[in-house]
């Protein structure tokens, strides 16, 4: 693995950790694709830092388990919005 990219991978990591931001957020913040953070986070890590590897895991799992609450919440917003407007 090249060096940028195992840097690159430690650091979204991390901040995926610290912030317990989606790969989504990452994605945005460190101008790369969501496909390249979650192969960052998922395939890569584990041969960079398998115990940093696991709590990025634990991070996307609660994530994934919250995403249809996320998902609500932007609708409902979405549709109050336009009730102001009319």
């Amino acid at each position: 693995m090249k060096d940028y990219i195992r840097q690159r991978v430690i650091e979204i990591a991390n901040y995926i950790y610290e912030t317990k931001a989606t790969v989504r957020q990452a994605a945005k913040i460190y101008g790369v694709s969501k496909s390249t953070v979650h192969k960052d986070v998922t395939e890569r890590l584990k041969k960079v830092d398998p115990k940093l590897a696991h709590k990025v895991k634990q991070v996307l799992e609660f994530n994934k388990a919250e995403r249809h609450i996320r998902g609500g919440e932007a609708t409902r917003r979405k549709y109050e919005k336009l009730k102001k407007n009319e």
